[in-house]
Order: C-alpha cells, then sequence, then structure tokens
C-alpha cells in the first residue's frame, strides 16, 4: 500500500461516516445537517474530481466525518449503529464494483441529473428523489442489503426514505474512492496507527 495515499483514504472514510451520520440522524429524528447533506450529495456528482478534498469541496467540509473516524479508531463511537453501517455500505460497494454494467448505469443516469443538480442545487427535492430511485434500482437489489434501523414513524415517511437512500448513495461514492485510493480492509488492521495519525493531522487542518 501507498502510505503517502493515507490521507485520501482516510477523507474518504470520513466522507462515508458524514453521509451515514445524516442517514442516522433521518432514521431517529427525520432531520438532517443542510451543510452535511450537501457536502455529502455534491460528491456525487463530482466523479472526474483532481483530488479527494476536491471530491467534498474541503476538508473542514469532512470535520464531523473525520471526528466520527477518530472516535472509532480511539473505540469510543457513541452510535455503535454506525460503524455497522460503514461496514456494510464497503461490502455493497465491493459486489457493486464488479458489475460494470450498473456502474455504467450509474454514471449514465449521474451525468444525465448533473445539468438538474448544478441549476437547482444537489439537495433539491427533485434531484434527492432521482438519487434515491437510482440508489433503490441499482444498488438495493444487491447484497448485503443495507438496513438502517430508526423510528419507525419517520422511516414510514417517503422524503425520509428518499433522503436516506441519496445519502447511501452517497456512502457508496466515498467507499469506492476509498477502494480507489488503495484502501481495503486490512488498513483497519495493519494501518491502524498511521490512520490515527493522518485523521489527527487532517482535523488540525480543517
Amino acid at each position: 500500500m501507498n502510505a503517502d495515499l493515507m490521507p485520501s483514504r482516510v477523507l474518504a472514510l470520513a466522507g462515508i461516516l458524514l453521509a451515514l451520520k445524516e442517514v442516522r440522524h433521518l432514521a431517529e429524528n427525520g432531520r438532517v445537517n443542510q451543510t452535511h447533506l450537501s457536502t455529502a450529495i455534491d460528491s456525487v456528482f463530482r466523479l472526474d474530481a483532481d483530488s479527494t478534498v476536491d471530491v467534498y469541496g474541503s476538508i473542514a467540509a469532512l470535520h464531523e466525518g473525520l471526528r466520527s473516524l477518530r472516535d472509532y479508531l480511539q473505540g469510543a463511537m457513541p452510535d455503535q449503529q454506525l460503524p455497522r453501517l460503514a461496514l456494510s455500505v464497503l461490502q455493497l460497494e465491493r459486489n457493486f464494483e464488479r458489475n460494470a454494467e450498473s456502474i455504467d448505469k450509474v454514471r449514465q443516469e449521474i451525468s444525465r441529473l448533473t445539468p438538474l443538480a448544478h441549476n437547482e442545487g444537489s439537495t433539491h427535492p427533485d434531484v434527492l428523489r432521482e438519487l434515491g430511485s437510482l440508489y433503490s434500482k441499482a444498488l438495493s437489489p444487491l447484497r448485503p442489503k443495507v438496513m438502517v434501523q430508526g423510528n419507525p414513524h419517520y422511516l414510514g415517511r417517503s422524503d425520509v426514505v428518499t433522503e436516506i437512500r441519496a445519502l447511501l448513495l452517497a456512502a457508496v461514492r466515498s467507499a469506492m474512492l476509498w477502494r480507489q485510493m488503495g484502501g481495503t480492509q486490512w488498513d483497519f488492521v495493519f494501518q491502524r496507527s498511521a490512520m490515527k495519525h493522518a485523521v489527527a493531522d487532517l482535523l488540525s487542518a480543517a
């Protein structure tokens, strides 16, 4: 593994956690942080960004995700549902990336939606609805199925489910970036110390 890519891998993991924290907020109380939502959804449309930082706009935009990753690496994650969801997303992405036809379809749909996202904003209800539908069609049939637990009252609302699916698509996008940067699950065993240092350095820069 290229150690020089560790900061990029850490940022991608922070991107996953940022998106999934908002999934958890939606599932539990039906609310979402609009700034975090924008960061996550914007990343879906930045498929050809020049750097990992450019995918998310800035290091500061991933501050909450970096804090969650730091907590996890220190064994102090407040929400134990979060690492479970992240593992499911990483496993789902592995199955997704093996299906070239599905990847091409998702890319085409994102390209089709890009003008709408540019004109109306990436978090416009129409954009979120399209992204949620894309996740449902292209990724929901794959295994493992990402099971989101929460308050049945909110999980029964179509608008909440739509935003959750759009955020899960953003989490998978970050998982793809993590893998492209050389990330593997062995990182959590053999690169844990390096990851902690990278997180600390990035938080100080955020």
